[in-house]
């Protein structure tokens, strides 16, 4: 009876390291298979989503024109209570009257057939250039005489200036028979800058005697 019981224990006790050595199989078996289905299973990640920029919407504002900047300015300063002055058309033009359009001019006109008389800086003051314009070429041939010396007097200054003879060229004074219509001039030495501009002068040729004539 002992050696049955005892037997029937031990086959008992292999029995049931039978079925816990199964048990554990069968575990690592589960263990084995389960990374694979987990690495099988992974899901694929999505690409990145590419989104394309909206096209630039135009600007609703027009560009600043001189009219529309005019304007705003105008405007601003029609709030402010301030005007803009206005430009001018142009640089403002001298204004030359005629210096023998009086009792002057008539004289001339009539006793010598002259107009247009002017008395000018030339050569940088070094020279002073007289001359007219012949309307009456008998009356204005006093002008044109070489024998006649001419000379401008300065009263302010005090001098007489005279004209100067070139070695080749002569007296420095168109002596030519005289043309309606035409202009002449002579020119007196004015060393020293002498004679100013602004000084009134006069200019003597013969018996004809211009007088009060500004240096310009």
């Amino acid at each position: 009876m002992e050696i049955s019981r005892s037997t029937c224990n031990v086959s008992r006790a292999i029995g049931r390291v039978a079925w816990i050595a199964g048990l554990a199989l069968a575990m690592s078996v589960a263990l084995a298979q389960a990374p694979a289905t987990q690495t099988g299973s992974a899901p694929t990640a999505a690409p990145p989503a590419t989104t394309t920029p909206a096209p630039a919407q135009p600007s609703s504002t027009t560009p600043a024109t001189p009219k529309t900047q005019a304007a705003s300015k105008t405007q601003a300063g029609k709030k402010s209570g301030t005007t803009t002055p206005a430009k001018s058309a142009g640089p403002p033009t001298r204004y030359l009257p005629n210096r023998f359009a009086g009792r002057a001019g008539v004289y001339y006109k009539a006793v010598w057939g002259i107009d247009s008389l002017s008395v000018k800086w030339a050569e940088s003051g070094e020279l002073i250039r007289f001359s007219w314009r012949v309307l009456d070429p008998e009356k204005a041939r006093v002008l044109s005489d070489k024998k006649v010396e001419p000379s401008l007097i300065d009263p302010q200054a005090g001098v007489s200036l005279v004209i100067p003879t070139m070695e080749k060229v002569g007296q420095l004074r168109q002596s030519q028979t005289p043309e309606a219509g035409r202009s002449y001039w002579m020119v007196f030495s004015n060393k020293g800058r002498i004679v100013k501009r602004g000084h009134r002068v006069n200019v003597v040729v013969g018996p004809f005697r211009a007088e009060n004539l500004v240096v310009d």
